[in-house]
């Protein structure tokens, strides 16, 4: 197996009745269960359990939310809000799914493009 394979194979847990503050960094999949006050960010995929929170900024490849967000979520691919999430802030991505009764309040951008950090609109 290659480094690059066993890399993104690591799981990473936040498990619940744990609290993070401070940033975390990671190159494999990450599950929270738990609370993250901070920033999160990944090359692969974020799953945010029923008992996850995270107040801060998230950037990664997918995402998963089923607890709560409260921030900015930055997603290369797809973004999946469960029946149970409840997101406030900004969202940007490429695909967006929301399950009936999940509460979204904020902005959403989606392109087929990824946005340029230093991206403005004139006009």
């Amino acid at each position: 197996m290659a480094r690059s394979e066993e890399i993104s194979n690591n799981l990473n847990i936040l498990g619940c009745g744990t609290t993070i503050v401070g940033n975390i960094v990671s190159q494999g999949d990450v599950r929270v269960d738990g609370i993250l006050d901070g920033n999160l960010t990944t090359q692969s995929k974020l799953v945010i359990g029923a008992t996850g929170r995270i107040s801060g900024e998230i950037k990664c490849k997918d995402c998963e939310v089923s607890g709560a967000v409260k921030g900015k979520i930055q997603v290369e691919n797809l973004l999946m809000l469960r029946a149970t999430a409840v997101v406030e802030g900004e969202i940007r991505t490429t695909k967006l799914a929301i399950e009936p009764n999940a509460v979204f309040s904020g902005t959403c951008s989606m392109s087929t493009a990824q946005p340029q950090v230093d991206e403005q609109y004139n006009g």
